[in-house]
């Protein structure tokens, strides 16, 4: 019988040797965060990093002693002879050793994913969060005196520590390509991770990211084909329900199973819609391509394309993930998600805010795990008959902060800023600390807020981030604070959390270490905001629209924007250089989340309305929805007559550029929606009229990818 340190051991030994199998760099760090290993062209590289990573891979090949490791203090260098029998060596192991030790011992772990793992089994604050995920490092390029920065990613399948160490590693999928110690600059070699590594970029230098699907096998999770999908091997019509003939995951439906489709989308950024990654933009491994699928240059590989993104918006935290057709919840699920941190040499609040150590990403997720250390996500539908493996909302047992489950943070005594995520499928959290001590905000989705705001609590949905000043100077030593949550799931009238579990998220503990010193901020953080709040005041459109719920006998079957599906025609056709109110009223149970990909817009008001009256009268207008014509756009129903109270303005936190926002149940929510860039340029340094065009959705993922998504044409003026 295998312990867990041994199976952990060879699963680790088997990530290795999948690594020298597909390339053959031969860079080879261990780290105890992130999984690294040799996947890279290294002619692609620069000289610089090339030679850092020749004498790694002398290191690699030797007994030459690297800092922290033991061994001879006079090494003798090898001789080519050698390396290149270590190298066939390695061959050898990774197609006959890695086979046979999947089949004799992993195998056998997943067979046996029967069990969950009790969450209150899992000791927490154990697993040690030891600073920001690392950097991605690209090549740089000139090319007719213009700067560029060539990045490449691969999405990959590989095991993890994400439980604490007593614990079996889980498989997870993960961005991967060459990176750097965030706080060091050390090159590390191909890191690969769930999250992934950071991009850090710079506004004004455009960035190329040639993206490779390299994930082999079949889906982590059961893909349900009734749903619209990215259906790669053109499956028959589903769509209409299984009826009593659904197969039991596993196995499933092995025709939607494999190949995975993925798409990778920059969440917030201003980038034409070629490079947005649309949800029919996917490609597979095996060299599939949806029907929007593009590169911006011919891409290197089948399974791959490339990416050009501008970085001319504001400085702020944008984040990138997986945003393929129908199962973006399985693949965000599975871990493909990471941090894209725009920064501004020429940004005057940077240099007041904490920076290096202090400046911490922190991705917030919730999961499921079987005992065998896997994660767990449904396999049966609330309507089984109709979505066989379908369910409105997931909610996980277990809390996670950049791959890690309820870690614990050693701080100095001192100013931090933590760039927070949430990163969840389904899950908001109201966070707070379990001293009550107050924290300010100064940034939200697309950038500094207007001004900053003190709070002691903070309502996060799916797909928002908030930049906040967390202060430790005044905590004695040893203080240790427990980061936590109540917001109820679904939010929000669901199910409390679980204060033992779902109420805590992670723990800071306080050193004695002098820290970061507060500085005093500017009165205005945002110069975009200066004058008020919406500074956005003149508009040359309104939109009036509608989520809605279609119910099964066991719940919704499915949830829409403005009463129609996906497929249905184009309804949102905005102007280039306008500014427009959409004007979007809430009758359901739910706060959904809206998110609108190109633009950063501004919150104007809420106000309670007379919703179920409403949606009767929008119902007589244009039938029970789904509205089945997929040529008919619904009648806009004005919902003045049916407000009740006055209308509320944005929160203090919600002062800033906005592009996922709360939209509460029984409320009209409206936002103003301007097609430039929101730096007051006049116009996109990119044509944002060409390409398969934008979307706008849910980002409850489970929402979105069951038919909560719209398509977007931005036009040209007349």
């Amino acid at each position: 019988m295998w312990t867990v340190r041994e199976s952990n051991s060879l699963l680790k030994a088997i990530c290795d040797l999948e690594c020298y199998r597909h390339r053959t760099c031969l860079v080879h760090s261990i780290s105890t965060s992130f999984t690294i290993g040799p996947q890279l062209d290294t002619e692609t590289l620069p000289d610089e990093i090339r030679e850092q990573m020749i004498v790694q891979e002398e290191i690699a090949m030797s007994n030459i002693p690297v800092s922290g490791v033991s061994g001879s203090a006079e090494p003798k260098k090898p001789r080519r002879k050698t390396k290149l029998l270590a190298i066939a060596a390695i061959a050898v192991a990774a197609v006959v050793v890695l086979p046979v030790a999947y089949y004799l011992f992993i195998m056998p772990q997943k067979a046996g994913e029967t069990e969950l793992l009790d969450p209150e089994s899992i000791p927490m604050f154990v697993n040690e969060l030891t600073g920001p995920p690392p950097i991605y490092v690209p090549q740089i390029v000139y090319d007719n005196g213009i700067l560029s920065y060539e990045y490449r990613v691969n999405m990959s399948r590989f095991y993890q520590q994400v439980l604490p160490a007593q614990f079996p590693m889980t498989e997870v999928w993960g961005y991967g390509g060459l990176a750097k110690d965030a706080l060091t600059g050390e090159v590390l070699g191909f890191v690969r991770n769930s999250p992934g590594p950071s991009f850090e970029v710079v506004r004004g230098v455009p960035i190329n990211v040639t993206w490779l699907n390299d994930i082999s096998g079949g889906h982590m999770f059961a893909v349900d084909p009734t749903l619209h999908w990215a259906n790669p091997n053109n499956m028959s019509h589903m769509m209409d329900g299984m009826g009593d003939g659904m197969p039991e995951y596993p196995p499933g439906y092995p025709e939607a199973q494999s190949p995975v489709p993925l798409v990778p989308h920059v969440h917030g950024a201003e980038v034409q819609s070629t490079s947005d990654g649309n949800p029919d933009a996917w490609f597979t491994i095996d060299g599939k391509h949806g029907s929007a699928y593009n590169s911006f240059r011919p891409a290197p590989y089948p399974n791959s394309t490339v990416f050009h993104y501008p970085n001319e918006q504001l400085p702020t935290t944008l984040w990138y993930h997986d945003h393929a057709l129908g199962i973006t919840r399985i693949n965000v699920m599975s871990g493909l998600a990471g941090f894209y941190l725009l920064k501004d040499p020429s940004d005057a609040i940077a240099s007041l805010l904490p920076s290096g150590k202090y400046d911490v990403p922190l991705a917030i997720q919730d999961r499921i795990f079987y005992k065998n250390g896997s994660f767990y996500f449904p396999t049966e539908g609330d309507n089984p008959s109709v979505h066989p493996y379908w369910n409105p909302e997931f909610f996980g047992d277990t809390i996670m902060v950049n791959g890690k489950v309820w870690p614990n943070m050693n701080v100095d005594k001192g100013q931090y800023m933590f760039r927070l995520l949430d990163g969840s499928n389904a899950r908001f959290y109201n966070i707070s600390f379990s001293n009550g001590m107050p924290f300010t905000v100064i940034g939200s989705d697309g950038g500094y807020l207007r001004t900053a705001a003190s709070m002691t609590s903070l309502l996060m949905s799916p797909g928002e981030r908030y930049q906040i000043l967390v202060d430790f100077s005044g905590i004695a030593a040893g203080t240790k604070i427990v980061l936590l949550n109540n917001a109820n799931a679904p939010f929000p009238d669901g199910d409390p959390v679980e204060e033992g579990t779902t109420g805590k998220i992670m723990q800071f503990t306080v050193t004695s270490n002098a820290g970061s010193v507060p500085a005093v901020l500017p009165s205005i953080l945002n110069p975009t905001l200066a004058s008020s709040f919406p500074s956005l005041t003149v508009t040359n459109k309104t939109r009036i629209l509608v989520l809605t719920e279609v119910m099964g006998e066991q719940g919704p079957l499915e949830i829409l924007l403005n009463g129609v599906k996906w497929s249905a025609a184009v309804s949102e056709l905005p102007v280039l250089g306008t500014t427009e109110d959409w004007v979007i009223v809430n009758p359901t149970a739910d706060t959904h989340p809206i998110h609108l990909h190109l633009t950063q817009f501004q919150l104007v008001s809420r106000q309670s309305i007379d919703a179920e009256a409403y949606f009767n009268e929008w119902k007589s207008a244009n039938g029970m929805p789904p509205i089945m014509d997929l040529n008919v756009t619904p009648t806009e129903i004005d919902p003045t007559s049916y407000l009740e109270g006055s209308p509320r303005g944005p929160a203090p936190q919600e002062q800033g550029w906005k592009d996922t926002i709360q939209m509460n149940p029984g409320e009209v929510t409206i936002i103003r929606v301007r097609y430039v860039p929101i730096d007051g340029s006049p116009a996109y340094s990119f044509d944002a009229t060409v390409g398969p065009g934008y979307v706008w959705h849910c980002h409850i993922l489970d929402h979105e990818d069951n038919e909560m998504m719209r398509p977007i044409l931005v036009m040209r003026p007349n």
